[in-house]
């Protein structure tokens, strides 16, 4: 049976109480923690960085899903994979030497993930998927929490998931950006792996029920 990976997003956590949050998520159903890191210039933004990931690895259990929606990602590699990052994902929109910068990540001993925005078609990955372990596909613009779900997204999944395996690759697939009870299913069918959620856990009224809804949901798709 597949297992369809659950990351709960830690940018819609309660900052001031971060280890009582990190310790909810390592004992729900949660498989990774989503790390978005965001720098005010790729996206209108700024989330927590070094010093507040520092403090967020010291509480975790599980692997640490890092998002870097930032310019120049290549300068903060090593940093990450430092601070407990097994998985670093960079924007495709933000990398102009995106071979060089997957390169790097890959030499740091972590996954290496691509984000598209959800303007980007994901031919243009066509080249670059033997290079990589996880595609990112954002459901939302990135930048804030709490946005509408892009139903074009499911075309999107399918469409690179006969794209991997056309090419006989194993690749991961996440989605990042409104993510519910609501559309998981249909997600993990169309060919989602991972699904990100950030609002929908935290802002619930019991977190670690929802997790374990969502976990629920994508299982009864099987």
């Amino acid at each position: 049976m597949k297992n369809t990976i659950i990351a709960p997003s830690v940018l819609a956590a309660d900052f001031a109480n971060l280890q009582r949050d990190a310790e909810m998520l390592n004992n729900s159903a949660a498989d990774w923690f989503h790390i978005d890191i965001m720098d005010g210039v790729f996206v209108p933004n700024i989330s927590f960085g070094m010093p507040v990931l520092q403090a967020i690895q010291r509480h975790t259990q599980k692997p640490l899903d890092v998002h870097l929606m930032i310019v120049q990602p290549e300068r903060y590699i090593e940093t990450f994979r430092r601070l407990g990052a097994e998985i670093i994902t960079i924007h495709y929109e933000a990398c102009p030497h995106l071979h060089r910068t997957i390169q790097q990540i890959k030499d740091s001993g972590c996954k290496a993930g691509v984000a598209l925005n959800p303007h980007t078609p994901v031919n243009v990955l066509e080249d670059i998927l033997h290079d990589i372990d996880l595609v990112l596909i954002m459901s939302v613009n990135p930048g804030f929490g709490g946005q509408k779900f892009i139903e074009y997204t499911f075309e999107k999944v399918k469409k690179l998931r006969k794209m991997i395996q056309d090419k006989g690759l194993t690749i991961l697939i996440e989605i990042d950006g409104g993510v519910t009870t609501d559309n998981a299913r249909a997600l993990v069918e169309a060919g989602a792996d991972a699904l990100v959620a950030g609002s929908f856990v935290f802002n619930s009224e019991n977190p670690t029920q929802t997790i374990q809804d969502l976990k629920n949901s994508c299982e009864a798709s099987l």
